[in-house]
């Protein structure tokens, strides 16, 4: 465990996305939000992607899993090393495989070798004791998003939308201090990797830029139909996914209609989300890549009966949040505070997750 009072601590980000990695500095004691620091990203090349594309699915000691674990390491090494010295790093790795209840969950990167690559102590691994706990393991910025809203002094309960790979939804109520009494949080269904997918295998593109594909097309209502109609959504959370979450059939469909409609699956996941709230929030701030797409936002805030707004609105980077996440979370792994409760993965009881390596 760490000393005490505020650190300088680097967090860092690689989504289901597999886009590329995020690096933050935020100071903070792992209890309250004191102040934000640099920020940086790095992308992916074209071959480190398909090397981690290919790895999906992978578990440790399989080759193509300790070929994708090689460029994760040198990528957020290459990245961070270009940071002032930091405290603490929170290393997330890269998720190739998630099972909770069956083989558990597995990101690739050790962050040991980060550690004595950086000569910078390092957080790493914060997935796999809450799922050994009987916990989702997903998702982990719940706390921090409870800090975030205590940041912003904010009144009344508030929803985190982070649309990355797979989208996801905070509860959370900040006029109750500790985060384990006052967030609800699960994944509510499909993000992006859909669309980036659809159009990575049938336009030749990384993406939609700002839903100007999916803009021209029309919703397959019928598909949605089914789609929603998927047990998943349902379920009463906490509840995870993985890049494989359920999707709208758009088999047959020409480009744009596909993507209108893989888009509408989003927002229906979204919309579906609010009969589990405690509470009705005053608001939803959106985070993750999703909210660059112009087309998907407007989904989503149709969808809602409550204000629709980019993090930004509040004064936030949202490009950053998930890596400023994971600098909040080192800070209360360090100092042996929990990383997670029941109501934000399923967790027995509030448990603190993540491997502390020296250099």
């Amino acid at each position: 465990m760490l000393k005490g009072g505020v650190m300088r601590v680097l967090g860092t980000m690689s989504g289901t996305s597999l886009d590329g990695v995020d690096a933050a500095v935020l100071m903070t004691d792992g209890q309250e939000i004191l102040g934000f620091g640099d920020s940086a990203y790095r992308p992916y090349t074209p071959g480190e992607r398909a090397v981690l594309r290919a790895a999906l699915g992978a578990w440790p000691g399989e080759p193509r899993a300790e070929a994708a674990a090689e460029v994760v390491d040198l990528a957020h090494a290459e990245l961070l090393a270009g940071f002032e010295p930091a405290e603490l790093v929170g290393y997330h790795g890269q998720t190739l495989a998630h099972e909770p209840g069956g083989r558990g969950t597995h990101q690739a990167g050790s962050g040991q070798l980060l550690a004595e690559a950086l000569g910078w102590p390092v957080v790493w691994d914060f997935r796999s004791t809450d799922v050994r706990l009987g916990g989702q393991g997903a998702p982990l910025a719940p706390f921090y998003h409870h800090a975030l809203a205590r940041y912003l002094r904010l009144q009344a309960p508030v929803v985190f939308l982070n649309i990355g790979g797979v989208a996801n939804v905070t509860w959370c109520d900040p006029r109750i201090p500790a985060p384990e009494h006052a967030c609800l949080a699960f994944d509510c269904g499909p993000g992006n990797a859909p669309m980036d997918d659809y159009c990575a295998r049938h336009l030749g593109c990384a993406r939609d830029e700002n839903g100007a594909r999916a803009a021209l097309g029309v919703p397959d209502e019928a598909r949605l139909e089914a789609f929603v109609a998927h047990p998943f959504f349902r379920r009463i959370p906490p509840k995870s996914l993985d890049r494989a979450a359920p999707m709208p059939d758009v088999t047959g469909l020409g480009p744009e209609d596909a993507l209108a409609t893989l888009a509408a699956g989003v927002a229906a996941g979204v919309a579906l989300a609010f009969e589990h709230f405690p509470e009705a929030p005053a608001r939803v701030l959106v985070c993750g890549g999703g909210r660059h797409n112009a087309t998907l936002m407007a989904m989503v805030t149709a969808g809602c009966d409550c204000p629709v707004e980019p993090v930004e609105a509040a004064g936030l980077d949202g490009d950053m949040i998930e890596a400023q996440a994971f600098a909040y979370l080192a800070a209360r792994v360090a100092r042996g505070l929990p990383t997670s409760a029941p109501g934000t993965t399923g967790v027995v009881a509030p448990v603190g997750g993540g491997t502390l390596s020296q250099p």
